[in-house]
């Protein structure tokens, strides 16, 4: 489970931020919250709320950055970038990542400092008593090398100083067969955020989905039903593999999604592309949810009511609090325009943002804000300005 991460001068955010998900032991335990395997309590979601351009979905991006970065990066070629976005005002400047997060059933810390062009410090550590380094990675720059020490790691020494200055080092170990840096390597976030923003709706999204689930029997079933309850009309899910072809490709064959329709003792195949934006949208958002709960991974997810009705948010959060859909405890991090979340979580699951007049974002948790109570009407009262966080017209 992931317990924080944090980062600094990362797209609109310049000063550093954290996005804690660790819940106290004086807070009564939900639904939606659970106890790692090392013994703390973490939230198995977190809601990030505010207005339009405050920053909300760069909040996210770190998250997805760095799965993406400790197992993916070794792809890059090797005079690419490193796909970071330093703050404007800030472009000379490192941007730092840290994560905290259990794995194995220990508590692991990862640290990255890093510019576009190279790491500049790299390392992950492993709490025993104390949190102590696994790997340390440092760039010299008056010997253009990186010194590397290791404790338990296993890359070879001559391998570790090899390693190229946009690849994580244990992206790198991965590729010689490091059993930690291969399992690590393996996790990564189920998400619908990219170095650019939100992945749009659109047919290829509503193929890949429709792949994914035509090789998951349970899935399928488990969406089939969940639509036919949340649209009316909606008698279950179809797959259908078809050939198409383009003036520009050869044929080739791709998952399309139908939805079933009853009507007068006959059944019907809709293309979904005709059902409505909500129902597609739910499609595609489930295939990446039910993943999550299935493995007991992270989802990240921009925009997550995006087309929804605001009386699905509910059942949907619902499945991460429910033992039987939710039995690995995976968690689920996103954006919401729908304030009706506030009514439904606990204080400390809630991400404030907002964004000041020199175009710096700044967040913190609900359960930060001075003189809030656990009675209080939140969403009332966020949606009367009280927390901050919202459109100034």
């Amino acid at each position: 489970m992931l317990h924080s991460y944090a980062f600094s001068n990362f797209q609109s955010f310049r000063e550093r931020v954290e996005v804690d998900l660790a819940i106290n032991r004086k807070t009564a335990l939900t639904d939606w919250m659970g106890e790692a395997p090392t013994g703390e309590r973490v939230s198995k979601l977190m809601a990030v709320i505010g207005p339009n351009g405050s920053g909300k979905t760069a909040l996210l991006k770190p998250a997805v950055f760095m799965s993406w970065f400790v197992g993916q990066s070794f792809q890059l070629s090797p005079d690419a970038e490193i796909p970071i976005n330093p703050h404007f005002a800030a472009a000379d400047e490192p941007t730092e990542f840290e994560a905290v997060f259990d794995f194995d059933g220990k508590l692991w810390r990862y640290v990255l400092r890093c510019t576009p062009e190279r790491v500049l410090h790299e390392a992950l550590y492993l709490k025993r008593e104390r949190f102590g380094y696994v790997f340390v990675r440092d760039w010299d720059a008056a010997s253009k090398l990186y010194a590397v020490k290791q404790q338990d790691f296993g890359l070879p020494a001559q391998e570790a100083r090899r390693v190229r200055p946009n690849v994580s080092l244990i992206s790198w170990a991965a590729q010689f067969g490091v059993p930690l840096a291969t399992r690590m390597a393996a996790v990564h976030v189920i998400t619908n955020v990219n170095l650019f923003g939100r992945v749009p709706m659109g047919e290829h999204v509503l193929q890949r989905a429709a792949r994914h689930f035509s090789n998951r029997d349970e899935q399928r079933g488990r969406m089939s039903r969940l639509l036919s309850g949340w649209d009316l009309g909606l008698s279950g899910v179809a797959l259908q593999e078809i050939a198409v072809s383009t003036p520009q490709e050869a044929e080739q064959k791709v998952w399309m999604p139908f939805g079933k329709h009853q009507s007068r003792g006959q059944e019907f195949l809709l293309p979904f592309y005709m059902e409505s934006s909500g129902t597609q949208g739910a499609f595609v958002l489930l295939s990446r949810l039910l993943e999550a709960l299935e493995t007991g991974g992270l989802a990240v997810i921009d925009e997550f009511e995006n087309d929804l009705h605001p009386h699905m948010l509910e059942p949907i959060l619902d499945l991460f609090a429910n033992p039987s859909t939710n039995p690995h405890q995976a968690q689920l991090l996103f954006t919401c325009h729908a304030m009706e979340v506030l009514n439904l979580i606990h204080k400390s699951q809630v991400m404030l943002v907002q964004k000041d007049a020199d175009c710096e974002s700044t967040a913190s948790r609900l359960d930060a804000v001075e003189g809030i109570r656990n009675d209080d009407n939140f969403y009332a009262k966020y949606m009367a300005g009280a927390y901050g966080a919202v459109p100034v017209f």
